[in-house]
């Protein structure tokens, strides 16, 4: 696991080797065991490296090939590295995934993507052809963000590193601005900064001749496997044991000390149990304890490490042990997050004891239908028959709930009822929505609010004429939680924690060949009468009945308390700066401070703390 930064282009007025060393600066963390910087023509490629696969310095990078052509950065794992490296006809000189990668792309072209297994963003300078090509995973597990502008494309693993080159512009990007406060973050491929981007998931740049061209070399709607049609499911429960199994192992290939995170609840028992099955050494296990014995998951997580005889360690927190290292945690954003502190602090102790690289029990939930908008979206299907009343009774029968049950649920139901139609693309981005759309207006100096990004997501790959309008129902609900929520909270969050302490997390659900499978299985088959019920049976002999019927663990840090208490004047101090921008109502923003200060119950600590973490991450940044 890296950091990588990049510039192509004109590049001779610039000072390459400052600048590379300004970005690389901002990418430290991502890569303390080594850097170096490769320059040619009008190309410059720069790398941090965190050494997880073949710790010698001839793995270092840039890494050039032998003949000179082709020069890379590299930022990732690639798991089937050993297999492709059977297929190549290529001198090897090192133990390294990077130097597949690299002969890959050589014998393979663009074509090289489909054939990786992995985790990954990338970049490869060809000298003869002149051109550069930029990858990233299928799923979007590790970021990659440009800057394309005056003959220059800036590239790097984070965003910070980009606005330290100097050569991308610190101005706001105001439509991005009203995504993160509908979703509390900015959906792929917009970025809350004017100009940058991030490259989709799946997809690949290339450079060559002035022309930039933009190619999808995968998407979950065009490969997800038809095959468990016609098998039982006893055949289907098999197949998710065996491809998860596979996955584990995938990921066990490591150099230095690995170990787990292991809450205690479905997702990550199933990968602990599984590593004890295909380790080669006794597994390490690290799971947060609270001394709140109502919240705690500590016997749960104790119950899984005795079951797999793990090398089991508490990481015992207390609310203040969170308020300590919460400055720590906002600096660490890359992009600012409604989320994330939790992980930066279960990694800094997981780094501290030790290890460099841990698996998680990530995209679980996502794959196999664990949260309540599964079952709901399949009851909206339902309930399509409303679609035959007159919208305006439809908006009558909402206005009402709203005005005798007023609640943030009865306001979605209204937002819903209000729509051209009942349908899944409309619904669900409704129902994720964190701020509605009529407060947005009161927000926002705007006539006009900007298209819902999430709607717009959907409408295009789910609704009606698009590919994955034959998905199964609770199919599209994962497409849709991978690939905003996931992919634009979840997996961003865990990166940008983890690579804080120099730590690497492996995400065994999200290998693309288990993702494929899974979302081509029926509803009537995935449907969860309880939590994840196909996962369950599926390696049903992993968990002990206490994992799969313990209750919801619902611990709570006292924001609310901080944000009136300790950490009062850190919150007042950014949310009367942020109601001073151009964009915003102070007046509205100011009122809603005053009534929480207040205890109005209306207002929630939620709803002004995401604003706090936005102005904090502009300010820190120096964003206009």
């Amino acid at each position: 696991m890296c950091g990588i930064a990049g510039i192509h282009g004109e590049i001779g007025g610039i000072d390459t080797q400052e600048v590379a060393s300004k970005m690389l600066e901002k990418l430290t963390h991502r890569g303390p065991d080594a850097q170096g910087v490769f320059v040619s023509e009008e190309i410059v490629l720069a790398h941090r490296r965190l050494s997880i696969i073949d710790l010698s310095v001839s793995s270092n990078q840039p890494f050039t090939n032998s003949s000179g052509r082709f020069s890379l950065v590299f930022n990732g794992e690639l798991y089937n590295y050993k297999e492709l490296k059977s297929q190549l006809n290529y001198n090897f000189t090192t133990n390294s995934d990077t130097e597949v990668v690299l002969a890959a792309y050589e014998e393979w072209g663009a074509d090289c993507c489909r054939r990786f297994n992995g985790m990954f963003a990338f970049a490869i300078w060809d000298k003869v052809e002149k051109s550069l090509f930029i990858a990233r995973d299928r799923m979007g597990i590790k970021p990659l963000y440009f800057y394309n502008s005056n003959n220059l494309l800036v590239f790097a693993s984070e965003i910070r590193a980009l606005l330290e080159s100097g050569l991308v512009p610190k101005k706001l990007n105001k439509n991005a601005l009203i995504d993160y406060v509908r979703y509390q973050t900015v959906h792929a491929p917009e970025t809350i900064i004017e100009g940058v981007e991030m490259l989709p998931a799946g997809h690949y740049i290339k450079i060559c001749a002035d022309e930039l061209e933009t190619g999808k070399y995968w998407s979950i709607l065009d490969n997800y496997s038809q095959r468990s049609q016609t098998q039982s499911r006893a055949e289907i429960k098999h197949n998710i044991r065996s491809l998860l199994k596979k996955s584990v192992e995938r990921r066990l290939v490591s150099d230095v000390p690995f170990g787990a995170f292991l809450s205690g609840g479905i997702d990550s028992s199933v990968i602990v149990g599984l590593m004890s099955e295909v380790a080669e050494n006794n597994v390490k296990t690290f799971c947060v304890t609270f001394e709140e014995e109502e919240f705690s998951e500590a016997k749960y997580a104790r119950m899984i490490a005795d079951k797999f005889g793990t090398t089991h360690q508490e990481i015992k927190l207390t609310p203040n042990d969170f308020l300590k290292d919460l400055p720590f945690a906002l600096s660490a954003m890359d992009h600012p997050s409604g989320d994330g502190p939790n992980t930066y602090v279960v990694s800094k102790a997981t780094k501290e004891a030790g290890v460099s690289m841990a698996l998680s029990g990530l995209g679980g939930d996502e794959l196999f239908a664990g949260y309540d908008i599964f079952k709901r979206s399949l009851d909206l299907e339902s309930k399509k028959f409303l679609n035959s009343f007159p919208k305006i009774l439809r908006q009558l029968g909402g206005g009402l709930l709203k005005t005798f049950r007023p609640s943030v649920a009865t306001d979605k139901i209204n937002e819903i009822l209000k729509g051209d139609r009942i349908h899944f693309e409309y619904t669900y981005p409704v129902s994720r929505q964190v701020t509605m759309d009529n407060e947005l207006i009161k927000m926002f100096n705007r006539e006009q609010l900007p298209k819902n990004a999430v709607f717009s997501h959907l409408n295009n790959n789910v609704g009606v004429g698009s590919s994955g309008i034959s998905l199964p129902v609770l199919s599209k609900v994962s497409f849709a939680e991978m690939t905003t929520y996931m992919q634009n909270v979840l997996l961003r969050d865990t990166d940008q924690m983890s690579m804080a302490h120099s730590l690497e997390v492996r995400v065994p659900f999200l290998d693309h060949e288990l993702v494929e499978y899974v979302f081509g299985i029926s509803d009537a088959i995935k449907y969860p009468n309880y939590a994840k019920q196909l996962l369950v049976e599926s390696v049903g002999d992993l968990l002990p009945p206490e994992i799969v019927q313990r209750p919801k663990m619902g611990f709570t840090l006292p924001w609310e308390q901080w944000m009136k208490g300790d950490l009062k004047s850190f919150c007042e101090e950014r949310i009367e700066k942020f109601a001073k921008r151009q964009e915003v109502n102070e007046d509205y923003i100011m009122r809603n401070w005053d009534s929480f200060l207040s205890g109005h119950k209306s207002i929630k600590w939620s709803k002004l703390w995401y604003l706090i973490v936005l102005e904090n991450w502009l300010t820190e940044n120096e964003i206009e």
